[in-house]
């Protein structure tokens, strides 16, 4: 059985990825987000199947850089863990080292940029784009931005 990653970033990136959870029991899963109060039952709902990094926003400009190291090396030790075939993700930053992680691996990367965006790139869209093995958008005006881009339509 093909072990996959989901992973976002809390909030709304965690809810697009959640669309995903019918797939959940077609695969040997993880869970990866960022933990908040609005999210610790998910231990409860998906039993040893969640595994949490540091909430950071962009908006807290002094710590942010410290928890994104912090993230990097608690990333590793997750992915050498659960060592996935396939990281499948929706962003945003807390994402990004863990997809840079499989991609060294050899993980394959499916990458679903923002439901939110119509025509403008996400940051962590942006990098991710290079290296990701599909990489899919939901609108179709962002096909000019993605060129290589698949157009699935939304997951909601």
């Amino acid at each position: 059985m093909k072990k996959v990653m989901f992973i976002s970033s809390t909030g709304g990136h965690f809810s697009e990825l959640m669309q995903l959870s019918p797939m959940f029991s077609k695969y040997e899963y993880l869970l990866v987000t960022e933990k908040t109060k609005n999210n610790q039952n998910l231990t409860q709902k998906y039993p040893n199947r969640v595994k949490f990094l540091i909430f950071g926003s962009k908006d807290h400009f002094f710590s942010y850089p410290f928890k994104l190291l912090a993230n990097c090396f608690k990333s590793l030790y997750i992915y050498l863990k659960f060592q996935p075939d396939v990281i499948i993700t929706t962003g945003a930053h807390t994402a990004g080292p863990m997809c840079c992680l499989g991609k060294i691996f050899g993980s394959k990367i499916i990458y679903i940029e923002s439901f939110a965006n119509i025509y403008t790139k996400t940051i962590t869209g942006r990098l991710i784009y290079h290296f990701a093995d599909l990489f899919i958008v939901q609108w179709e005006s962002m096909l000019k931005l993605y060129p290589k881009a698949i157009c699935s339509g939304w997951i909601y």
